[in-house]
């Protein structure tokens, strides 16, 4: 197009116009559209609130997916506030994606329908679940810290933290509800609380081996002042819901939860 100028000539955008543009353009879509039909994030798309993610933050969504799946699973009812805090040197970088991991984490456990990063804030809003994020540079015990916290609709608190340790990023949950602990996250987790008292290992420990169900990690945390702990067990499968039952009544438990997470 001419300007009046003359001596102007303004034409439209040109991207991707050489052939190794065009191949360049067309692996990027075909890269997105793989993330996308896996339900992973897709940074550029238009509709996702994340924006372009740095190499060093990427390890933490599927760490947070999890957490949030774990936080719905200690959760006994619907969830009315959620704190989303992310503490370490990933406060350096653009993190609030990580916000977006958790949501997704959470309602996949709630929900039947697929939970994307897309549709996840959404969900929240319909749910009238108040979300809130914060990051800070202080992490005591861990380089980086990601922690849930949040309120139930009946005013439990409930919360869950987490990391990435050692060079091959193992991911674990290393506090509960307060407790500390650290124990690799697996597929299948029995978590309770209880009176601390000598003999629950060997209770929880024998029903389970009767029953054939695997434990292959354990953590307990105590809470000395209260005089109460909290065990966290991987098994290697699910458990029925009638030995999950069991479990509670004779260890006395004062919360118990199965949590099996959705892997995609």
């Amino acid at each position: 197009m001419l300007t009046g100028n003359g001596r102007v000539n303004v034409t439209p955008h040109l991207g991707a116009s050489t052939d190794e543009a065009q191949e360049k353009a067309g692996v990027a879509v075909a890269r997105s559209v793989r993330l996308a039909l896996a339900g992973e994030l897709v940074p550029d798309a238009v509709n996702v609130a994340g924006g372009a993610i740095d190499e060093y933050v990427k390890p933490g969504l599927p760490l947070t997916e999890k957490l949030g799946q774990i936080f719905a699973g200690l959760a006994a009812a619907p969830v009315a506030t959620l704190d989303v805090e992310v503490h370490g040197e990933l406060s350096e970088y653009n993190v609030e994606v990580l916000k977006l991991a958790a949501l997704k984490g959470l309602f996949t456990q709630v929900v039947s329908d697929p939970v994307s990063y897309v549709n996840a804030p959404l969900l929240a809003e319909q749910r009238n679940v108040e979300v809130r994020f914060s990051s800070d540079t202080a992490a005591e015990s861990f380089r980086n810290v990601i922690t849930l916290r949040g309120v139930t609709e009946d005013g439990t608190r409930v919360s869950v933290s987490g990391t990435l340790t050692g060079p091959k990023q193992v991911e674990k949950v290393v506090e509960i509800n307060g407790y500390e602990l650290e124990l690799p996250i697996s597929d299948h987790l029995i978590v309770f609380s209880y009176t601390d008292r000598p003999g629950i290992v060997a209770t929880y420990g024998g029903l389970l081996g009767e029953a054939g169900v695997n434990i292959a990690g354990l953590q307990i945390a105590r809470d000395e002042k209260k005089g109460t702990a909290l065990s966290v067990l991987s098994v290697d499968g699910e458990v029925p819901s009638e030995l999950i039952d069991r479990l509670g009544e004779a260890i006395g438990a004062e919360m118990l939860r199965a949590i099996d997470l959705v892997v995609d």
